[in-house]
């Protein structure tokens, strides 16, 4: 088995069987989640157990490093993303595009949080890029058949272009949405 896969099956090992276990892991994995996105990397674990209404000693035992819990959030929020692929399916082709992008920068924001304290070390990055690429590009693709997105760009041009705008700083939540809207626009093809 290749490391970046023992990396990941030892993040699916840690995710709990009995139901009270797995409630408390999923409110510190969305607890964590929000405070990687307000403060990133330098989010307190004390905080992320505060937010999630349980001691510190449970996010321990589902956490045992603060490694883990990165990880953890990582792994969760891209199974999310390509779940999210599959839910927009039924929409329509560019609505179904656009709200994956929207639903891709939340995971972007995660993402750039948990690099930043695994010093872009984890091959958890590497391994789950495929994932988001095999979500992601059926949804481009049927919008370019549908002819609501430029059919000359490739969905790595798509993951560029968002990603590059989620580098930025901004004002406030509002603007990073009208920024993508912009851009977004600029991929749409709409009928003369």
């Amino acid at each position: 088995m290749a490391n970046a896969d023992k990396e990941v099956h030892a993040v699916f090992d840690r995710r709990p069987k009995r139901a009270d276990a797995r409630r408390n892991y999923e409110k510190l994995l969305v607890a964590a989640r929000e405070a990687f996105a307000e403060s990133g990397m330098s989010a307190s674990l004390e905080d992320v157990a505060r937010r999630a209404g349980v001691g510190i000693g449970t996010l321990y035992r589902h956490f045992p490093t603060r490694r883990d819990l990165f990880e953890s959030v990582y792994v969760d929020e891209v199974e999310a993303l390509c779940r999210a692929a599959d839910e927009l399916a039924e929409l329509p082709a560019w609505d179904a595009l656009a709200a994956w992008l929207h639903r891709f920068v939340t995971y972007t924001v995660t993402k750039r949080a948990v690099a930043e304290a695994l010093n872009h070390e984890s091959a958890i990055f590497a391994s789950y890029r495929s994932s988001i690429l095999a979500a992601g590009e059926p949804l481009l693709r049927r919008a370019q058949e549908a002819g609501t997105a430029r059919a000359n760009v490739m969905f790595e041009d798509v993951l560029r272009l968002v990603g590059g705008i989620t580098m930025g700083q901004f004002s406030d939540p509002d603007q990073l949405d009208r920024v993508l809207g912009m851009a977004l626009d600029g991929l749409r093809v709409r009928p003369s």
